[in-house]
């Protein structure tokens, strides 16, 4: 119990400071934070854990990033990082964190580390609602701001977010305001006036501040409400006089007066009443109806002559004052009821309503003749009111024809009024109305609100991304009006439209580096018969994305350069491409790793000497090349090898290695037989190729005293007993031998003495002084290639030619010795076998085989 305390207490101090250790390691750890934009394409290098801890290393969880165990570098994997989709609920101030767990160093600690998603530009603003409704009243002040709380949201952050607002097609009667907030405000510029323009449609453009900016659209549409600002008047073609039969009934209608205001709804409203100053009996006979204006019988007539009565009517509106027309109603005598006006339809009808196609040339529709009391003459038929018939008399009867073509898009339903004309007057009871109906056809080809249009897409958009709306409208109705939507044939297939909408859509992924830019024709075709159509064009320029790293012509480049050249040479030139245009596609080239003396012209891309090479020293040279685009966000980069050969030149002569100087000596025994390898010389090159390849020759010293019994090799530098050793050898021979290399255009070379002493016994052989050379100088262009002491005296050479025509002597007689006995023997051989001849039959192996 003793010792237990202390035991204790020592395990409570070490938990106390494991406590610390840790504490104070997750301080170090939640200090290390890393940050990278979101949506990087796999392989972007975010960070490195090697400058806070030590390795290996192990990232625990790799779903957005992977990390080298060996250097702590960590990168992004496909799954890629939207900070959106990650953090739909975060505010647009705070920072958007995921944090990481790894294992690291060799005791395997536990940290863990933050990496903050920074926020892209790739979210466009939108609006919740495509059109915004505003009303105001037509009278409202110049300068009045209206608040427009339909905004624009974005979901991106910072810059990204916020948002800049214009307003287009106003006209200069509106403007906008923005308030911090923001606050829009719609700020009248110009005074306002319903009956004038009851509407105006606007778009409403936000559009954020990030790099490429986004942009959204809604329609502004600004209904002006009506104020009581006008009052009522008569219309020009109200009736001021009329004619009625003095027979007529009850509560025929006698006449129409009409008045407008230019006002709508409740103060447009106008309420017609009689002028107090209207006779009695006046009012006992007709009444008018305040809401309509029309005029009716209040009785039947029972008249035999004929009288006028005299109407002053009013029409009043809401806040002013009342305004007035007379109407002249004249009764005529009872026979004056038995003229009418008999038609005759030319055309189709039906119910005196006609049906005629538009575009037609004028056309004569019916014939009209008047008919009754003859008493009436210079009575005549007329058409009341401006419209497009005329009425042409014809021996007593009237032709009624379109005065030009009708056109249904203008007006689709025409009402014709036919009234006869007596002493001057209009004999209401007589009027006929003739409807007729234009009938429409397929006269006007679909009309595109915008013939072209202009649009800007970036590259590897999202396939099924929609463009643009096209709208074409057509005045015709029906099928002639109903309109749909096609592309050209010639258009590529990866556009499509929808043939209701007009909403043009790309099926495929754009790529600049393939096709910049893409011409659509847009056709929007109407469902008469025959169908018309016309022609937008849609012009799409592909905006490039940095997608393309750049790209060396051959991933290792293979240069030879001779030796010796002089410092900055140009090596060769390295080409790399990149298909990206601005600085996406603008490249930079760097040496990352070298082993030499050579430095990149990055403007040219050409490689250049620093300094002399040797190839003896170094014979090739390694070297890495970086390219690197300046592309946004990220940089794109490749890399290429290059290997340098440096090639030899014939800049080193050879170097002697045996025998070691020029007064070492060698003993050779006088009985050493013909072939015997007495010495050697042996020499070395520094160079390569035909430049290191070595010949020996001896070069005869002059003058010459004696045949030398001995042979150099010329390939292997071998020393040999040419003949047998006689007893005039003995003594000192001194062999002078060149050493050549086999270089271009001039070999190199250097001599050595090679000093043999032929001797009855072997032993240690001395030289006072190194032999010297009296012969020429220029031993690489004239070398004497005779062996030593090949050169003989006369009597020598008389010996050898005596020697040499007996042999020849010899050989003859032995020849034709030879000859004779074959001759012989050959003859015997035929004698013995002369009597089988008949029987053998000859084979021709000789022929066949050989």
């Amino acid at each position: 119990m003793g010792n237990g305390t202390p035991i204790n207490m020592s395990w409570a101090g070490l938990m106390q400071i494991l406590l610390v250790v840790v504490h104070l390691q997750q301080i170090i750890c939640g200090s290390v934070r890393f940050s990278i934009p979101e949506e990087q394409a796999p392989g972007v290098l975010v960070g490195s854990l090697s400058e806070h801890f030590r390795p290996p290393y192990q990232l625990l969880t790799q779903k957005y990033l992977w990390m080298d165990k060996n250097t702590g570098d960590f990168y992004t994997t496909e799954e890629k990082m939207d900070r959106e989709a990650l953090f739909p609920e975060e505010t647009k101030t705070e920072e958007c964190i995921i944090l990481h767990n790894a294992v690291v160093g060799p005791s395997g600690d536990l940290i863990q580390f933050a990496v903050i998603i920074e926020d892209i530009n790739d979210n466009a603003p939108h609006f919740e609602n495509s059109e915004i409704h505003l009303k105001m009243s037509e009278d409202v002040s110049v300068g009045t701001s209206f608040l427009l709380d339909d905004q624009a949201l974005d979901r991106d952050a910072g810059y990204n977010s916020e948002l800049s607002y214009q307003l287009e097609d106003s006209d200069g009667v509106f403007s906008l305001t923005v308030e911090d907030g923001p606050v829009i405000m719609l700020v009248v510029q110009t005074a306002l006036d319903r009956e004038t323009r009851d509407m105006y449609q606007m778009t409403l453009v936000a559009t954020d501040r990030g790099t490429g900016p986004l942009s959204a659209t809604a329609t502004l549409i600004v209904t002006v409400t009506d104020v009581n600002d006008n009052c009522p008047s008569f219309s020009p073609d109200s009736p001021r006089s009329v004619r009625i039969p003095g027979d007529s009934p009850k509560n025929m209608l006698v006449a129409q007066v009409r008045a407008t205001d230019p006002d709508s709804g409740s103060n447009a409203a106008i309420v017609y009443s009689l002028s107090p100053k209207v006779s009695e009996q006046a009012k006992n006979l007709l009444s008018l109806d305040s809401l309509t204006g029309s005029i009716r019988l209040t009785q039947d007539l029972q008249s035999d002559s004929s009288e006028e009565l005299l109407l002053k009517v009013l029409a009043s509106g809401h806040h002013c004052p009342p305004a007035d027309t007379q109407v002249t109603v004249s009764v005529l005598h009872k026979a004056n009821q038995e003229l009418a006006i008999k038609i005759g339809f030319i055309v189709e009808h039906q119910n005196e309503t006609m049906v005629l196609p538009e575009n037609q040339p004028p056309t004569v529709l019916a014939v009209l003749e008047l008919e009754g009391d003859s008493r009436f003459e210079g009575s005549s038929i007329a058409i009341e009111g401006e419209v497009p018939f005329t009425l042409s008399p014809q021996n007593g009867k009237y032709l009624l024809s379109t005065s030009k073509a009708l056109d249904y898009e203008m007006k689709r339903e025409h009402h014709i009024f036919v009234v006869v004309h007596a002493e001057g007057s209009v004999i209401t009871h007589s009027r006929r109305a003739i409807r007729v109906l234009v009938a429409d056809v397929n006269d006007n080809a679909p009309i595109f609100v915008q013939s072209h249009c202009k649009l800007e897409v970036e590259e590897n958009n999202q396939p099924g991304m929609s463009l643009l709306k096209v709208l074409a409208t057509d005045a015709d109705s029906g099928y002639n009006g109903r309109v749909t939507y096609s592309l050209d044939k010639h258009t590529s297939s990866i556009f499509n439209i929808n043939p209701n909408t007009g909403q043009l859509s790309v099926s495929a992924i754009l790529d600049r580096e393939r096709q910049d830019a893409h011409t659509l024709t847009v056709l929007a075709q109407d469902s008469g018969s025959p169908p018309l159509e016309s022609a937008a064009t849609v012009s799409i320029q592909v905006l490039d994305q940095n997608d393309n790293a750049p790209v060396f012509i051959t991933p290792h480049f293979i240069f030879f350069m001779p030796e010796n050249v002089k410092p900055f040479a140009q090596v060769g030139r390295v080409r790399v491409t990149d298909p990206d245009e601005g600085a996406n596609g603008n490249t930079e080239l760097h040496v990352v790793s070298s082993s030499g003396p050579f430095v990149l012209d990055n403007t040219l891309g050409t490689l250049h000497t620093t300094t002399d090479l040797d190839r003896e020293t170094h014979d090739r040279y390694e070297l890495y090349l970086l390219a690197s685009d300046h592309g946004h966000p990220v940089a794109l980069t490749s890399t290429a090898r290059v290997t340098i050969f440096v090639e030899d030149i014939n800049d080193n002569q050879p170097k002697v290695v045996l025998p070691s100087s020029n007064s070492s000596c060698q003993t050779v025994s006088q009985t050493a037989v013909t072939g015997t390898i007495v010495t050697k010389v042996f020499a070395i090159d520094a160079d390569s190729g035909l430049n290191s390849e070595i010949t020996y020759t001896v070069v005869m010293p002059d003058p010459v005293q004696n045949t030398s019994p001995f042979r150099v090799d010329s390939m292997s530098g071998n020393i040999t007993v040419a003949q047998q050793l006689l007893q005039k050898d003995l003594g000192m021979h001194h062999l002078f031998i060149v050493v050549r290399d086999g270089g271009k255009p001039a070999p190199l070379y250097t001599t050595v003495w090679v000093n043999l002493l032929v001797n009855e016994s072997v032993g240690p052989c001395h030289l006072d002084r190194e032999p010297t050379w009296s012969g020429t100088a220029d031993l690489v262009q004239t070398p004497q290639k005779t062996q030593i002491c090949e050169a003989v005296d006369i009597r020598s050479a008389q010996l050898t030619l005596l020697v040499g025509l007996g042999m020849i002597l010899v050989s003859t007689c032995w020849l034709v010795a030879t000859v004779v006995l074959h001759l012989k023997q050959r003859r015997l051989h035929h004698k013995n076998r002369g009597h089988i001849e008949e029987n053998e039959i000859p084979l021709r192996l000789q022929d066949k085989y050989y």
